[in-house]
């Protein structure tokens, strides 16, 4: 049934379509609200950086998840690239020193990302088997990487933990790397014609390919660029984790997927923007916090993450079809 131009549905619907981030930030400012009526006092500066040091991450990882549903795609690989790059880069610091190490850490990434273009561009294979596959066989040679480098121990660069942990000003010394990221996807998702590529090619693939688009070419970049992506995340997080791990990033995998769908960008392709996934990352953050408040266990926040997807994307298809 379609809604009378006038209505409530239809005009919730345009303006999902045309501003989302209103929505966002509207919702960010009532659990906030909420947050300080559960806990008076909690909102402080302290807070604040605490809340956008831990979304960076998340937030880049969902970048991941943002430019590849631009094409109807997914990466359930970026975590396991993520967590292998952070831990590379921790067990190659004390033999071969900072830059190095940061350098060599970034192959794997790489040789992922190439591997899912591959699969996804020229073997046709559907992106969620992909990067699934590949995230499972990453992850198995890590468990093999590790038994070699036991011996060496790990270090976790400082120029990372400064990065991860470090304020300035008070604010978050992570935004030195997000600040200029953000832009750069903002700015490439609407101005640049890869950017507008990915939004051609998952609204319809076929009428892109028709228009001369060499769509095979696209994906293999957009998965090459996606793992980058990952691997970036997993250095800034081994920083602020300080930490490496076998399972390093693989919490926000979920997360991530969440913030993606949250911040207005479809799964079906076509639609969305890194500005609502940034929000949806906050919005995640906050909502983190208020489930420690509460007390809730790993499992129960795994649950609600995978209400919030569910929710929101039959939520999405039923509004915009009403518009």
């Amino acid at each position: 049934m379609t809604a009378r131009p006038d209505s409530p549905a239809a005009r919730l619907a345009r303006l999902m379509r045309d501003q989302p981030v209103i929505p966002l930030v509207l919702l960010l400012a009532l659990l906030v609200a909420a947050l300080e009526l559960m806990q008076p006092g909690i909102l402080n500066q302290r807070w604040l950086a605490n809340t956008v040091k831990f979304a960076i991450p998340l937030a880049m990882l969902a970048a991941c998840q943002t430019i590849t549903m631009y094409t109807g795609g997914i990466d359930l690989s970026a975590a396991a690239v993520a967590t292998i790059a952070g831990f590379v880069v921790a067990t190659q610091q004390p033999v071969i020193g900072t830059v190095p190490a940061i350098a060599v850490s970034l192959v794997p990434a790489v040789l992922l990302g190439l591997l899912n273009g591959i699969g996804i561009a020229l073997f046709r294979v559907h992106p969620l088997i992909m990067t699934l596959g590949t995230g499972l066989i990453g992850i198995g040679c890590l468990q093999v990487y590790q038994r070699g480098v036991i011996a060496t121990g790990s270090v976790v660069p400082p120029v990372l933990e400064w990065l991860g942990t470090g304020r300035t000003w008070g604010l978050p010394n992570a935004l030195v790397l997000f600040l200029p990221f953000a832009a750069l996807i903002l700015v490439a998702q609407s101005r640049f014609g890869f950017g507008r590529l990915l939004y051609a090619i998952g609204a319809n693939e076929n009428a892109a390919r028709l228009s001369g688009v060499r769509s095979w070419r696209v994906f293999l970049l957009l998965y090459v660029l996606s793992a980058l992506i990952a691997g970036v995340t997993g250095l800034l997080y081994v920083g602020l984790i300080r930490a490496p791990s076998l399972s390093l990033v693989e919490p926000l995998l979920l997360p991530s997927v969440a913030a993606a769908v949250i911040g207005g960008t479809s799964i079906f392709g076509g639609r969305g923007s890194y500005a609502g996934t940034i929000l949806g990352a906050l919005i995640l953050t906050v909502l983190g916090t208020m489930l420690t408040l509460l007390q809730i266990p790993e499992g129960g926040r795994r649950i609600l993450f995978g209400a919030i997807i569910l929710l929101v994307t039959a939520l999405y298809v039923r509004i915009t079809d009403q518009g």
